[in-house]
């Protein structure tokens, strides 16, 4: 199962009780477009009000993005 990862999300104005995204009968690889590890990151931080996109300075001082590249997951929410 190495292409797939579950996630459970309550809170944050997630709609409850539903099923996002879809399988094979094997659950071995996704029916419906999948999401990224960095799309999952992008919303948890943007429930909590933090935008996703925000660069941070490193210890170098070059701006380094919280999540590289992840979306919000906007279908999620009600």
């Amino acid at each position: 199962w190495s292409t797939l990862f579950p996630a459970l999300l309550a809170g944050a104005g997630i709609n409850g009780g539903t099923i996002h995204g879809e399988t094979d009968a094997d659950a071995a690889y996704a029916i419906t477009p999948p999401h990224s590890p960095e799309d999952l990151a992008a919303t948890i931080y943007d429930s909590l009000g933090i935008n996703p996109h925000l660069r941070l300075p490193a210890r170098d001082g070059r701006p380094t993005p919280i999540v590289d590249g992840g979306e919000v997951m906007t279908e999620l929410f009600g």
